[in-house]
């Protein structure tokens, strides 16, 4: 089991110089904090026009201040959006190599297609196409990172023969992922030989059988790029504190916070009828509190939230359900201070990560 974070940039109302910075410097010093704690890996997401919910328009900007601020942890694009009317597969390319160069290596290379109204409808995207269009750059873009030279004509776009620089550092190329959040995703990653980057939170037993198709069906795939990625990654939110009742309140306020702000953007299942975009949701089966009002205190369920002997157990039904990295996000519309993120950050590294290692 391997383990990482997931940066949002989500910044509080008002939308001042003061709390943008605030946010991005926070999230630079956990990025930082990650590396010498051991992590694996630190992911950032790429959203437009997303108030309060995530201000990442620039993430490979974000993840170059990371790889000059690092030097072991893996840095991935959560994901690169392959969407013709925002970035042309060729700059991707470009934006993957060049960080991997600069991070001697360390790129994971995420892929999907967005989901919100706010964005695409923001963009002019054809909705109806991003999933062909997807499916168009993830085949491309490794031949881009491979080949000296590369020319297409093709539905999504075309391009006449270039050489697209820098070539990545790692041989052949970065590992690539597709986000996951609609049934069926997890069979798209699989047919194509990519990482399942599973966005959706909760109901791990639901996802059992997700899981375990993607298995079957990516030990016989044809990869789009010159290697398997055959791995499995979740996301989840992580709080460690000995208080297990302040951690499970806190898990709590993670959730009620996050709902808040994604019930802002509007999902494309919502705004527009396309068969493209079905059962899109981030909280999955994620169920809050049971006992919530009866005085009783327990995490919502899939949560690693609580002691470290409690986010130990969770993480190992993960484990046994065939998770191979859990992705968490560790802090929300700055809910948390400082201090708490970075103390909880180092008992999970030293009392709970110890049992995967």
């Amino acid at each position: 089991m391997k383990f990482g974070i997931l940066f949002e940039l989500s910044v509080p109302r008002p939308f001042q110089p003061v709390n943008e910075k605030m946010v991005f410097d926070n999230s630079l010093e956990q990025a930082k904090y990650a590396d010498e704690l051991g992590f694996d890996s630190l992911w950032c997401v790429e959203h437009h026009f997303m108030e309060e919910y995530s201000h990442c328009s620039c993430p490979d900007m974000f993840l170059s201040a990371c790889a000059v601020l690092t030097k072991n942890i893996r840095l991935g694009f959560g994901i690169a959006t392959c969407v013709p009317e925002m970035s042309h597969a060729a700059r991707l390319a470009e934006r993957g190599a060049f960080l991997d160069v600069l991070s001697g290596g360390r790129v994971e290379f995420g892929t999907g297609r967005s989901s919100t109204w706010v964005e695409l409808g923001g963009f002019g995207a054809d909705i109806d196409s991003t999933k062909e269009s997807w499916d168009e750059y993830v085949r491309t873009i490794p031949k881009m990172w491979t080949q000296e030279r590369f020319s297409h004509d093709g539905v999504s776009f075309s391009m006449p023969e270039r050489a697209v620089v820098p070539s990545p550092e790692q041989d052949p190329h970065p590992p690539m992922w597709v986000a996951v959040t609609a049934p069926g995703t997890e069979i798209d990653a699989a047919e194509r030989g990519m990482g399942c980057l599973c966005l959706f939170i909760g109901n791990l037993e639901k996802n059992k059988a997700r899981f375990q198709k993607y298995r079957d069906i990516i030990a016989d795939c044809e990869p789009v790029g010159a290697t398997v990625n055959n791995q499995i990654a979740t996301m989840n939110w992580m709080y460690c504190d000995r208080d297990n009742e302040l951690a499970v309140q806190r898990g709590q306020e993670f959730v009620d916070t996050f709902s808040s702000m994604a019930a802002q953007p509007i999902e494309i299942s919502q705004a527009f009828p396309s068969l493209n975009y079905s059962a899109i949701g981030l909280l999955g089966g994620l169920r809050a509190d049971p006992d919530a009002g009866s005085g009783k205190k327990a995490a919502p369920e899939g949560l690693c939230v609580g002691t470290p002997e409690n986010i130990v157990a969770t993480i190992k039904e993960y484990e046994e359900a065939g998770v191979d990295q859990m992705v968490f996000m560790i802090n929300a519309r700055e809910l948390l201070q400082q201090e708490e993120v970075l103390a909880s950050m180092k008992m999970f590294a030293e009392e709970v990560m110890p049992h995967f290692k």
